[in-house]
């Protein structure tokens, strides 16, 4: 067949992937939405092996077309995906599959890179359709949208799906394609979409939900005293909140007004909400003193304010849309973006005046006893006691929507971004796909 020099790991310099790790098997990535077609019947096929387990078409092609085109392999071979894809072909078309054997000659196997190339002399799109030669990309799907090229709207709708997919223990096959025209010549590769395979009786077991290293790298970012500061954080936020809002409106517990001796629990209350409100100013002191002295990048004082240049403020923009469903995608950071570092920023400022309004009004018994709670005491005679306490209420509020709003994201970092939220506060580490360009690192 008279074509263009097609891409190879010396002769393509789209792929990003050739650096990586070569697969054994051309199944490498991760998969797509539960409502979406399955190809294999009950029983049919659920040995041990590969199974295949629906897909995604991003172009005019049907899913069978797009599974045919994903099948076509030398005949004879043994490959378990190979063998998987013709077997859901031969289902799915049961009054006479296409033919996808081709001769050995026409296919090259991923060796150096992380897709095959298969040439076909007589594909058709559709039944009907024209035969034409055809030049197909298969294998890791980020490897072949390197390949292909696909616009950003294209690229970031297959990785959700293929997101979806992952959950659920697939790996993805992407698929691309380029037919020769009258001269002989390639054109460009057309991304067509990808197709589920996995391993059978990998179900939703949390072995293989995890993708292999050869797909994600993990980046430890959070050290361990900061976890350590963060969670006892946590705790104290939780004490100070309903202790506060104890003392501000006691729910529980016997009152004066029922006319009996209520005891000294507001005083315990009292006592622990000055211990716990004392503990965190400690904590502030040392995340202030770690944020200079650390040679940590992702703790120094510069990443309070992330605006440094014009490129910050258009990423800011950005995360901003995605955040507000405006856009498909965000820029990727490792450790914060800007919303979130201006976030936490805003969130340390006002921790430092609530516990500025807590020591004035901690001062108004103790003004007489020495120069510094009279200094301390002084906003109160500015603003009046009750404003001094009706602002302290104010700004818990703020910190519980603060939390709740955390709580959530962090949530869904995990479990839709996958680069982890509340684990990374836990274990210290993210993982990201292997050939992410983050904003904030190196591309990895």
């Amino acid at each position: 067949m008279k074509t263009k020099k097609t891409p190879s790991p010396d002769n393509n310099p789209k792929d990003g992937a050739t650096s990586e790790k070569t697969s054994k098997n051309p199944a490498s990535a991760t998969a797509v939405p539960e409502n979406h077609l399955e190809f294999f019947t009950e029983g049919a096929h659920r040995k041990d092996g590969i199974e295949v387990g629906g897909g995604f078409s991003c172009s005019d092609l049907s899913m069978r077309r797009l599974l045919a085109m994903a099948a076509v392999s030398p005949e004879g071979s043994t490959d378990p995906v190979d063998v998987a894809l013709k077997e859901s072909l031969r289902y799915r078309f049961r009054h006479g599959a296409p033919n996808v054997d081709i001769p050995e000659k026409d296919f090259d196997p991923p060796r150096d890179r992380r897709y095959s190339l298969a040439r076909i002399s007589d594909m058709k799109r559709t039944k009907t359709g024209e035969s034409k030669q055809t030049v197909i990309v298969r294998g890791d799907l980020e490897s072949v949208m390197n390949v292909a090229q696909p616009k950003r709207a294209q690229r970031t709708l297959l990785r959700k799906n293929a997101q979806m997919a992952g959950s659920r223990g697939y790996r993805c096959l992407g698929v691309a394609t380029a037919t020769v025209d009258e001269n002989g010549e390639l054109t460009p590769f057309q991304m067509e979409g990808f197709v589920n395979v996995r391993p059978v009786g990998t179900g939703l077991q949390d072995g293989d939900l995890t993708p292999t290293t050869e797909d994600w790298v993990r980046l430890s970012v959070w050290s361990a005293s900061l976890r350590f500061l963060h969670w006892l954080n946590v705790l104290l936020i939780v004490l100070l909140s309903i202790t506060g809002y104890y003392i501000m409106d006691p729910f529980f517990g016997d009152t004066f007004f029922r006319g009996i001796e209520i005891g000294y629990l507001m005083g315990i209350m009292r006592f622990i909400h000055f211990t716990a409100a004392f503990t965190w100013m400690a904590i502030g002191a040392v995340r202030v003193f770690i944020a200079f002295v650390s040679k940590d990048r992702y703790l120094r004082w510069e990443t309070f304010w992330p605006l440094k240049k014009k490129q910050d403020w258009k990423h800011l923009y950005e995360t901003l849309g995605f955040y507000l469903f405006l856009r498909k995608e965000g820029p990727l950071y490792v450790a914060h973006n800007p919303l979130q570092q201006l976030t936490y920023t805003s969130i340390y400022v006002l921790g430092a005046f609530q516990m500025v309004i807590g020591l004035a009004l901690y001062a108004l018994p103790h003004r007489n006893e020495n120069l510094f709670w009279q200094l301390m005491a002084l906003p109160n005679d500015w603003f009046g006691i009750q404003q001094m306490r009706l602002i302290h209420a104010a700004i818990m509020f703020i910190f519980w929507a603060f939390v709740i709003a955390h709580i959530y994201l962090a949530f869904r970092a995990d479990s839709l971004e996958r680069h982890g939220g509340i684990s990374a506060m836990i274990s210290g580490g993210v993982w990201m796909r292997r050939t992410s360009k983050p904003v904030d690192a190196p591309e990895l």
